[in-house]
């Protein structure tokens, strides 16, 4: 009886340290509540969403809406509206005085770049919103880190690396024919004449300056080298760095007028931004683009969590995410939007620390839930057509408001593990 006893309370005893114990569970499929688990899982869902809300103001602000729904009620034309929309906060001829407010915001951009050491948070902060025309090209080149805080360095900073990359041009650009390097010169050329806007890059003093900045970027970069699509990120450090100089439209001004220091330091500028964007995100030009395919499905899986319906509905008829999105990964929504709606966009990529590596599939999955109605009206092989027809949005008539949007780094403050790699 006692040996019964002491082996009745040795199974009384802590069973937490007794080898091979095994604790109940009640299922795979069931596990026990955790309400740790399910808080967390539920702030994660909520962060989702409040980003997604956050991209939607953005979208709108940015006019990408107005642009859509333009083109699917197929309203009469409207008249041209210039690449690069002028804020309201321009005072010249034929655009309206700066309001109040416009003014108010673009004193506070003056004083945040005035100091002697910029606060770069507080610009991405400011940024997040829109950037004025008469400060985003220092501000661009502030935020995409090719100028330093410290504004006594700052014109060492262009000298060196303008004289730097006409140095890359010295050395490199008349191999461009040559039979290691013609196959990547050749491509260059073609895909040049295809991009948008055709007024701006068939120019042929543009044409020439786009195909030195893709040809060296390219040598510069054997791992990837030069791959369709990078072509379409020049575009907009080119438009931001030509307003700095002029203030005529774009679109009606001819580029070779500027004098040619005036172009070489555009040149370079646009080069030297274009390679810091390129360095965040550059794994999606290298062989089998891998960075697209991680982006691509890190997308899927984010619209699985925050729209289940649309996400079951493109299961359902067997709609690759891959189909539409690569394009959207692969030239940063530069063939969906008008020009002046990437430009403001990238105001705010900018000012997110991963803006074009991270914050850019938000911008993507918002896409998708805003016009979650369309594409659930859609079945088949029609759902596929929307995202050709309703996604690549032709020029709009919007207006770039500066209305108060959510702040910068909207992503890193929602938990880390919300983040989707």
């Amino acid at each position: 009886m006692s040996g019964d006893g002491s082996k009745k309370q040795f199974w009384k005893r802590n069973t937490a340290k007794v080898p091979g114990n095994i604790q109940h569970v009640y299922g795979a499929q069931h596990p026990p509540f955790d309400p740790l688990l399910h808080a967390k899982m539920i702030s994660q869902i909520s962060g989702l969403h409040m980003i997604i809300k956050a991209v939607f103001s953005l979208l709108s602000e940015v006019g990408v809406e107005q642009a859509v729904l333009h083109r699917q009620h197929s309203l009469p034309h409207r008249p041209v509206i210039p690449l690069v929309a002028r804020m309201a906060d321009q005072n010249t001829s034929g655009t309206p005085a700066m309001t109040e407010r416009e003014a108010s915001r673009l004193d506070k951009f003056r004083q945040v770049l005035a100091g002697p050491n910029t606060d770069l948070e507080e610009l991405r902060k400011l940024s997040w919103s829109g950037i004025p025309r008469q400060v985003r090209p220092i501000t661009w080149k502030l935020l995409s880190g090719y100028l330093p805080a410290n504004a006594e360095r700052r014109e060492s900073t262009l000298h060196r690396k303008r004289q730097e990359y006409f140095g890359f041009i010295e050395q490199y650009y008349d191999s461009r024919n040559d039979e290691h390097h013609q196959d990547t010169y050749r491509q260059i050329h073609i895909d040049i004449p295809r991009m948008s806007p055709e007024s701006l890059v068939l120019q042929p003093k543009v044409t020439e300056i786009f195909e030195r900045i893709l040809f060296i970027w390219a040598i510069r970069h054997p791992a990837s080298g030069y791959v369709q699509g990078i072509n379409d990120l020049v575009t907009p450090f080119f438009v931001v760095y030509v307003f700095e100089y002029i203030e005529e439209e774009v679109e009606n001004f001819n580029v070779s007028s500027l004098q040619e220091e005036v172009l070489q330091n555009i040149e370079a500028d646009s080069f030297w931004c274009m390679s810091k964007l390129l360095d965040g995100i550059q794994d999606n030009y290298t062989f089998a683009q891998p960075g697209i395919q991680r982006k691509v499905k890190a997308l899927e899986k984010l619209v699985s969590r925050i729209d289940e319906t649309v996400h079951r509905h493109m299961q359902q008829y067997e709609v690759e995410y891959l189909q539409f999105a690569f394009r959207w990964m692969n030239n940063l929504l530069m063939r969906e939007l008008p020009l002046r709606c990437t430009i403001r966009l990238w105001d705010t990529c900018q000012a997110e620390p991963e803006g074009f590596s991270h914050f850019h599939l938000y911008v993507c999955a918002a896409f998708l839930v805003r016009w979650r109605k369309e594409i659930l009206e859609e079945k088949d092989f029609q759902v596929r057509c929307f995202f050709v027809s309703c996604c690549a949005v032709p020029e709009p008539q919007c207006v770039l408001s500066l209305r108060e949007t959510p702040p910068p780094s909207l992503t890193c403050r929602v938990e880390g593990s919300v983040r989707l790699h």
